[in-house]
């Protein structure tokens, strides 16, 4: 009976996962967060928004006119609109900033705040492309915010899952892109996202390679005009809602309590691999200052410090204001800008910040 009771014991059901991530953003962003963090929290534990990346290289013309009738819009081409209107208004002045990190060629059409519309999912056109990516349209920012010039050379150090290198490609302006992620698992499937969207001639100007990132300075030092360092995290809002591979499973206690030194690593990985004059946006999906103004301000610091770099962070508060009918932002961050999850526009987690060498 007493040995019956032990064996019990030892296999009782763990605490799940995504109740300990819960029980450490309580106690953590509740203090981060104040006020807010109530509303931010039934943003993460409800259905996830999406934005529909158009896909420039489909013969997919009828889309745009087809999102339009179910009410979508495209957030990017809409603000930049209002930078027009303001040029033509009073607000003049404060334009030239607003424009400079917009990149018109980027496509991203959303619902309007509080409608929870699902997209269809994407179909292909004649020749196989598939006519838009479902991505949380979040992430198109820091892509956005890295203002991709023609014939940059660009890296995208933790490419993998490939979002974020798909939004590059679209812009047509990259001279060549070097789509990086440590995971060779995670590397097929941005092997399948550029066969999926992106045509033989254009995959031949990306190189895939699958690098320890933290290492890539070694590689090809000081060679980039623009690095995305969009680096692993505590990725909140998976780890609120899905037990399948959670980084709060117990098991991986030590590898959460590294992720800020990870994260260190990477940047300046990142940083090092840019030219000087060349720029480097960083960013996470989570609302952790640990992980977000921390690692950076400690970038800073080592950069100059242990290689005599000086970096220059750049104001980024102009997407707030272009920005502000589509997503939510904080607007307390030291450093960067970060959108916060709400019931009426959820998208992010999503920190970026942008530091010029």
């Amino acid at each position: 009976r007493h040995r019956h009771k032990e064996k019990w014991a030892a296999t009782a059901p763990r605490i799940p996962s995504t109740r300990l991530a819960l029980h450490h953003f309580d106690t953590s962003y509740s203090l981060h967060l104040g006020a807010l963090w109530p509303s931010v929290r039934a943003g993460l534990l409800c259905e996830q928004k999406y934005g529909a990346l158009l896909n420039n290289f489909a013969a997919a013309d009828h889309v745009p006119e087809e999102l339009e009738l179910l009410y979508a819009t495209d957030f990017i081409s809409e603000a930049l609109q209002k930078v027009q209107q303001w040029q033509r208004g009073a607000a003049a002045e404060m334009s030239p900033p607003l424009c400079s990190s917009i990149s018109s060629k980027i496509k991203c059409y959303t619902f309007p705040r509080g409608d929870i519309t699902r997209f269809r999912p994407a179909r292909p056109d004649g020749l196989g492309l598939l006519d838009y990516y479902l991505m949380d349209a979040a992430s198109l920012l820091p892509v956005l915010a890295l203002d991709v010039q023609p014939d940059d050379f660009v890296l995208d150090l933790c490419a993998a899952p490939g979002g974020k290198t798909l939004a590059l490609l679209q812009t047509g302006f990259c001279g060549h892109l070097a789509a990086n992620d440590v995971s060779i698992s995670r590397t097929k499937r941005l092997y399948q996202i550029l066969h999926s969207y992106v045509p033989k001639e254009v995959r031949d100007t990306v190189s895939v390679t699958s690098y320890d990132g933290r290492d890539w300075d070694q590689v090809k030092r000081g060679t980039f005009h623009k690095v995305l360092v969009d680096v692993p995290c505590t990725t909140d809002r998976h780890s609120a809602m899905e037990e399948d591979n959670n980084i709060f499973h117990r098991r991986r206690t030590k590898e959460r309590q590294m992720l800020p030194m990870l994260q260190l690593q990477l940047l300046m990985a990142g940083i090092l691999a840019a030219r000087p004059g060349g720029a480097v946006v960083y960013s996470t999906c989570s609302l952790s200052p640990l992980q977000n103004e921390c690692v950076v301000e400690r970038a800073l610091d080592v950069a100059r410090a242990q290689f005599n770099v000086s970096l220059h962070p750049e104001d980024l508060s102009h997407f707030r204001t272009l920005f502000q009918d589509t997503f939510s932002f904080f607007s307390e961050c030291r450093l960067g800008e970060l959108v916060l999850p709400h019931l009426t526009a959820n998208f992010g987690p999503m920190y970026f910040c942008k530091l010029r060498r």
